[in-house]
């Protein structure tokens, strides 16, 4: 799959802010300062078309992107950091649910975790929960690149374990590990 266009679209906290929720969207979810940012910049080609911030908790709305003018990621805020003041903490429920009711075309979730830290306990329940939508799920374990080389695939291989039939690719933003088997994923909904 070559991308030959993205581009950032908007930032929605609520329904009437979506735009074209027929187009088809995969929705990234994962942790604070997990690599969600650094992934979407790998994929589009471009180095500054999501912000990647040094401090996590950054993102507070769900952030549209567009590419090739045939679907869409949409990144949602960082799961886990508890920093925030009270004023800025975000309902994730009751976002991811208000996302969802909203009739969307969410193809797919892609769940990216670290593979340096593995599923944390925030990771796994947000995996529990959004299994009852039903979606194929892409689990992305990101920064593989810090891993050493020689347990890269026992690595993988210890994640795979933890999500059970859910399919988990490497991803390095550097090397561009995982690359091709991402794109293949997507391509089989949107072809």
């Amino acid at each position: 799959m070559l991308i030959v266009s993205s581009e950032y679209l908007t930032s929605a906290v609520k329904e009437n802010q979506y735009p074209n929720p027929s187009m088809p969207q995969f929705l990234l979810l994962g942790r604070s300062n997990v690599g969600k940012s650094s992934f979407i910049n790998t994929i589009s080609g471009r180095k500054n078309l999501a912000y990647v911030s040094s401090k996590p908790g950054k993102t507070i709305t769900l952030n549209f992107y567009l590419f090739n003018n045939a679907f869409m990621f949409v990144d949602a805020p960082g799961y886990g950091y508890a920093k925030r003041g009270k004023e800025n903490r975000i309902d994730y429920g009751q976002m991811l649910e208000d996302y969802f009711r909203a009739k969307v075309n969410c193809k797919s979730i892609l769940l990216i975790i670290d593979s340096l830290v593995g599923p944390t306990e925030d990771d796994l329940l947000m995996f529990d929960y959004l299994k009852h939508f039903q979606l194929p799920f892409l689990i992305i374990a990101t920064k593989l690149d810090k891993v050493n080389k020689s347990v890269q695939k026992q690595t993988i291989a210890k994640l795979q374990q933890s999500f059970g039939d859910y399919q988990v690719i490497g991803f390095s933003s550097t090397m561009k590990t995982g690359l091709n088997d991402i794109e293949d994923f997507i391509k089989q909904f949107i072809a």
